[in-house]
């Protein structure tokens, strides 16, 4: 009884299941004999079966649903389907339609996945890690879901995020799943909603803040690097505050970044470095407006004062080159209760709204991070086209419903002359006979390849450095068909040989800065490759 109870487990692992394609001779050797039918079929039929599936559903959180299903039971065909589809699965695996799955997540609650950490765990943390069943965790995503996309507070509902982002690596990169761990620190929510609502999944309290939440946090990262050592923690989706306050407290103790600030940083400088083949205006000589001074925008700026340093200018005069506009209007100096991240971009200026700034400053490139729909509103997109020959628009909030703006209307009201991205996807625009294939600054440019090259040669702490090359080799696989089509990223098709590239070039980096924690391989492509996870039967 328990040999037969065996075999027929082995249709329920989703890293060994292989459903109708297990062999005649797989089918014996297993015990698998009449639970299966007949057809013995290849994994390329299932992926058009699964494909074919999938393109029946109405809705996209529907097929959502049955993706994360499909994971559940036969992983490598999941991957193989992601990464054959990549340009139509990725929306529905992450943003935009993740944004959608997270504020219901309890509401399609299906099967547990991955790792919670409640108050309630406080003590327990390292002793709670023995009970999940990987014993070589590599890569972590956690989030404490208070503020997922520009969704805001959904509590434990935020698991949805370290989830899609987890299946990305893999996808995108080749980092092996059961090398993956998604972590929800559930402290509680402010979101009297969720409380109220009786299918809410999550610890239903308060959030916890202050050192109590400071504490969990330390907690959690000392059982990691007794229990995963060589892990990498990726922080996703905290509030600003806490997103800075984590990064700066942990980046030169423990390998690990914030994709919000960094990850994001890197695919905007990437899109901006791109659009000067476009505009035909010198990097260097940019002027940048930010509209939202959060931890997404500060982020990018950061990582901009350092490329602007690498063309020459100084500190100072880099961060002349970026200004900001929150919901008070232009960060300038002498405004009161400015947040410690916005100090060094508030310049010796006149107080200006949002429009009267574009005016004042002259910026080339608009970069919004609001998570405010429509705030790039046609008065903007002209006034941008009326100092720019060829405006660079980057509306890069997500999901798509919190876009600064579309990209029907970037194009429309600036007489198609705006060279545009976005954070989710937006599909071809035709407008006066031309066509225009915006491009997706999608994260997932940046953080497979880079999490792919640190892991592989055992990077000890993840500097700025590694993000800037990585931005560097990403605008440089853009290629000259991109640029004429209007897109400042390259095909989303590519992106595992995109994220290759990265691997190696952030591989590279680490070793010239002697954060390796291995010794060079002769052949650096050779040695990441053989870390790529193959879904292929």
């Amino acid at each position: 009884m328990a040999d037969k109870k065996r075999n027929f487990e082995v249709l329920q692992n989703r890293a060994i299941n292989k459903s109708i394609s297990f062999s005649k001779e797989e089918r014996k050797e297993l015990g698998l004999q009449g639970l299966l039918p007949y057809t013995v079929e290849k994994q390329e039929t299932q992926v058009e079966r699964v494909m074919e599936s999938i393109r029946r559903k109405a809705f996209d959180i529907e097929k959502y649903i049955l993706l994360s299903a499909l994971q559940d039971r036969d992983e490598r065909l999941f991957y193989k389907v992601a990464i054959q589809h990549i340009e139509e699965i990725m929306p529905l695996i992450y943003t935009p339609t993740v944004g959608q799955a997270s504020t219901e997540f309890s509401h399609i609650f299906r099967q547990p996945k991955g790792f919670y950490i409640t108050p309630e765990d406080k003590g327990n943390i390292r002793k709670n890690l023995d009970n999940w069943p990987e014993e070589d965790v590599r890569i972590i995503v956690i989030t404490d879901g208070q503020r997922i996309l520009g969704l805001g507070d959904l509590g434990a509902n935020g698991m949805g995020i370290p989830i899609g982002k987890l299946a990305l690596y893999t996808a995108c990169a080749g980092i092996p799943p059961n090398q993956a761990l998604p972590v929800m620190l559930d402290v509680g929510t402010n979101n009297e909603d969720l409380l109220a609502d009786s299918f809410y999944i999550g610890y239903p309290k308060k959030r916890l803040e202050g050192e109590a939440y400071m504490e969990l946090v330390e907690e959690f990262v000392l059982a990691i690097q007794d229990k995963y050592p060589k892990a990498l923690i990726q922080f996703e989706d905290f509030l600003t505050p806490n997103a800075f306050g984590l990064l700066h407290k942990y980046r030169d103790r423990v390998l690990c970044f914030n994709d919000d600030i960094q990850g994001t940083a890197a695919v905007a400088l990437a899109g901006v470095y791109a659009s000067s083949r476009i505009t035909k205006i010198p990097f260097s000589e940019l002027k940048i407006m930010f509209l939202g001074a959060g931890s997404a925008a500060t982020g990018i700026a950061d990582l901009m004062v350092a490329a602007f340093m690498e063309e020459g200018l100084s500190e100072e005069d880099a961060r002349k080159h970026l200004w900001f506009v929150d919901s008070k209007g232009l960060v300038v100096a002498g405004r009161e209760r400015l947040k410690e991240h916005n100090l060094p971009y508030a310049h010796d200026f006149e107080e200006h709204d949002f429009i009267s700034a574009i005016d004042a400053v002259k910026p080339h490139v608009l970069i919004g991070a609001t998570g405010s729909p429509g705030t790039f509103t046609q008065e903007v997109i002209e006034h941008m086209t009326s100092i720019n020959e060829r405006p660079v628009i980057f509306a890069l909030s997500n999901p798509t419903s919190k876009a600064e703006c579309t990209a029907e209307q970037a194009y429309t009201w600036s007489e198609g002359k705006a060279v545009f991205s976005s954070g989710s996807p937006f599909g071809k625009v035709i407008f006066k006979g031309k066509e225009f294939y915006p491009g997706q600054g999608n994260n997932a440019y940046i953080f497979p390849g880079l999490g792919l090259g640190a892991l592989a040669i055992q990077a000890r702490i993840i500097p700025d450095e590694l993000f800037l090359v990585a931005a560097k080799t990403l605008a440089k696989l853009v290629t000259d068909k991109n640029i004429s089509e209007g897109a400042l990223y390259p095909r989303l098709t590519e992106i595992r040989s995109l994220s290759l590239s990265i691997a190696i070039a952030v591989a590279e980096k680490a070793y010239e800065l002697d954060i390796a924690g291995i010794e060079k391989p002769k052949d650096l492509q050779q040695f990441i490759e053989s870390k790529v996870f193959d879904p292929k039967y």
